[in-house]
């Protein structure tokens, strides 16, 4: 008991059990990618419109990211940037925050992620910079 009489949940002690959570993420995301690996996005009908893109024809930071996630399965790298750069980078920044993850939960530590206001910023920056070049006429390379 904590020291307002609450009981708190005792803390994973093995390894497999430190690594349950991690692991089902995972393979969440295997399954996602699995899905739209196997369903292209590509042909019509598999997936719902952007509905910003049906409503405005504007482009928001994720359109392209289904076909970016169809390429990277499909192993070409090139049309996945050209689908959508930002997202591919997801992808690798999920990869990396996962494994420095699991590294963490196999030793018994706890993984804390706290991104400073400066790097949350920049990123958003950047997201709005992407959307909106890839909405003006010069910015048709960003199209998906």
């Amino acid at each position: 008991m904590n020291d307002e009489g609450v009981h708190s949940p005792p803390v994973p002690r093995g390894t497999a059990a430190r690594l349950a959570v991690p692991g089902g993420v995972l393979a969440a995301v295997v399954a996602a990618f699995a899905y739209v690996g196997a369903v292209d996005p590509n042909e019509p009908g598999h997936y719902p419109a952007c509905p910003l893109l049906r409503l405005t024809g504007l482009y928001c930071p994720g359109c392209g990211g289904l076909r970016s996630a169809h390429a990277v399965v499909h192993g070409d790298l090139p049309a996945a940037l050209q689908a959508n750069a930002p997202a591919v980078l997801g992808y690798a920044a999920f990869a990396v925050l996962w494994t420095v993850w699991v590294v963490h939960a196999a030793r018994g530590k706890r993984l804390r992620i706290d991104p400073g206001p400066v790097l949350l910023w920049s990123l958003g920056a950047l997201l709005l910079v992407f959307t909106v070049v890839r909405n003006l006429p010069f910015g048709g390379w960003l199209h998906p």
